[in-house]
């Protein structure tokens, strides 16, 4: 399969890419600084990267980052920021990337954890979150010519030691279990999910 991987130089993406490109696929390493330049806050890059690449077997979302801080000192501009930098851009990225995934073929978004679980300064990143993942139940039902949509969704990663204190008492997922759920959801049969890992 020909792959899309957004984010592919943060500490998912990569681990994503890798994975899958050690299964044989070929990966189009996308970032903002990579081979494939791409904002994804920036509706003219997206178009821009999927006319460069054009038609792909799957797109992979794994970028975008959120404001931690209590939520007594949360205002409107960090709710706002939270959205428009990890919920927005891949909400709209979805159907620009209709354009350009081959019939059948598949659309994964990134959430995590805090869509399900509380922590301490964490409730922008679950209002982000749970936009993604409430698109994803619909999107996936109206999506056309047999696309798929699903979203992963992680909790703290191994990978990432200096998250951990942010995360009391959870157990931290490894690149191997982080690398089978984007499997699951590229080379699965599945929609419409939440890949919890």
């Amino acid at each position: 399969m020909r792959i899309i991987v957004i984010g592919a130089s943060g500490h998912i993406g990569k681990v994503v890419a890798d994975t899958l490109s050690d299964r044989g696929h070929e990966v189009l390493r996308a970032s903002r600084t990579g081979e494939w330049p791409v904002d994804i806050t920036d509706p003219e890059s997206v178009r821009a990267l999927f006319t460069q690449t054009g038609t792909v077997d799957a797109v992979i979302v794994a970028a975008g980052k959120v404001p931690f801080k209590h939520v007594t000192e949360l205002n409107r501009d960090d709710y706002l920021a939270a959205f428009v930098s990890k919920a927005l851009p891949q909400i709209a990225l979805v159907g620009a990337a209709f354009e350009h995934v081959r019939d059948g073929g598949s659309i994964t978004l990134t959430t995590g954890v805090l869509a399900r679980e509380p922590i301490a300064t964490g409730a922008a990143g679950a209002a982000a979150n749970g936009a993604v993942e409430s698109f994803v139940i619909t999107a996936a039902a109206e999506a056309p010519r047999g696309i798929r949509i699903n979203v992963v969704s992680p909790d703290v990663l191994e990978n990432s030691p200096g998250s951990h204190a942010l995360f009391a008492g959870h157990r931290p997922v490894t690149d191997d279990e982080v690398g089978r759920a984007y499997t699951l959801a590229v080379e699965g049969i599945g929609s419409g999910q939440v890949l919890k890992v």
